[in-house]
């Protein structure tokens, strides 16, 4: 592969990060209006944005297996224009049965295209011969700042849902049609079985995934109804408590790959950990908006690099292949997207939801201790 090809191979894999964190924070600011139009309850929307897990985890074991068969770049090109097409139903929807069906094929295509784009950044990451990983990630988390962003301006400007979500999926489009010729052709060879369960230290990676993608998406789903819940931001601006958080998670994840190669993995996770903890601290224990929007920064800027820093330690580990252990830390991970919408809203039924987020914060703790376990120091 040229240089140019290769300069070509990262441009397109950028893009395809970019329109999947793109699509998902699109829908962000559209969670409190769907409540508003279903007329539901906490636990009543958290069962349908389980919808939206389920849909994603399933899709996964698919695009691993196709991807292993016919190579990760048809993957990503059908599952990422699905993505984009997909954006308008959400706005639509008006029962709970029609909202649940149209959130589970939205989260097939999202997760679909999580899975191959990792693959696809791994072997962009090899033909490269240099760290890749924490920029890729970032362009997911760029991209969740401009769907976030966009979603929510065209809300306070009084534009509705559907032409909002219409121009957001235009947008995700030629997004991922400028990148299809681009991407990768591979196609893995690898022996041995496709599926196998964690075991040894790719499990308790695959715990701490969890539990980070977990916290992330509590930050999509739950965010703006935390804002809105507490009184301190109407429905139309709660999106910015998400765009915070996607902020703080860009900029640290680019200066991700300078960070760690100073710092090293252990002390990424240590102080990472620590930061988003104070942030949860600040967001749920002071009242005012100034300090949401502090927490939720400080909450993004802690976790940027946590889970690069898993995937990376999944390839460096010897207790399963490489292949399988990223496979079998992606989908343990994205087990966090399944599980906690719905158990965040039973939490926040049962209690409330600033509990759920301490809730959150204290799994946290789980990840600034097990640091020392699953990462290596500064070489």
């Amino acid at each position: 592969m040229t240089f140019s090809d290769r300069r070509a191979a990262q441009l397109a894999t950028r893009l395809a990060f970019f329109v999947a964190g793109f699509g998902i924070a699109c829908w962000a600011p559209l969670v409190p209006f769907a409540k508003l139009r279903l007329a539901v309850d906490d636990a009543t929307l958290g069962l349908l944005l389980l919808s939206l897990g389920v849909g994603s985890v399933a899709s996964m074991l698919a695009a691993g297996l196709l991807s292993a068969r016919y190579g990760s770049k048809p993957v990503v090109i059908v599952s990422g224009l699905a993505l984009g097409l997909l954006l308008p139903p959400l706005t639509v929807a008006s029962t709970p049965i029609t909202l649940a069906i149209a959130l589970f094929a939205f989260g097939a295509a999202l997760g679909s295209l999580d899975v191959a784009i990792n693959i696809q950044a791994i072997e962009v990451e090899r033909l490269s011969e240099r760290p890749l990983m924490s920029g890729f990630h970032a362009q997911f988390s760029i991209g969740g700042f401009v769907g976030s962003g966009i979603m929510t301006l065209l809300l306070a400007f009084e534009v509705a849902p559907l032409p909002g979500t219409l121009a957001c999926c235009a947008l995700a489009l030629v997004a991922m049609i400028v990148a299809a010729p681009r991407l990768v052709a591979n196609k893995p060879a690898q022996s041995g079985p496709l599926l196998v369960l964690p075991h040894g230290a790719v499990l308790l990676l695959a715990a701490l995934a969890a539990i980070m993608f977990l916290v992330e998406g509590a930050m999509l789903d739950w965010s703006a109804l935390l804002l809105t819940g507490s009184g301190r931001l109407p429905a139309a601006q709660a999106g910015l408590g998400y765009i915070m958080f996607s902020i703080a998670m860009t900029a640290g994840r680019l200066v991700g790959d300078v960070v760690v190669a100073r710092i090293g993995d252990r002390a990424t996770l240590l102080w990472g950990s620590a930061i988003a903890i104070i942030g949860f601290v600040v967001l749920l224990a002071l009242p005012s908006v100034v300090a949401a929007m502090a927490g939720f920064a400080l909450i993004g800027a802690g976790a940027s690099n946590l889970v690069p820093v898993l995937f990376r330690g999944a390839g460096a580990q010897s207790t399963m292949p490489v292949g399988l252990a990223v496979a079998a830390v992606t989908t343990a991970g994205y087990s966090g997207v399944l599980l906690g919408p719905a158990g965040i809203g039973f939490v926040a039924a049962a209690t409330s939801l600033p509990t759920a987020f301490w809730m959150l914060a204290a799994l946290l703790v789980v990840v600034l201790v097990s640091a020392p376990l699953v990462a290596r120091a500064p070489r």
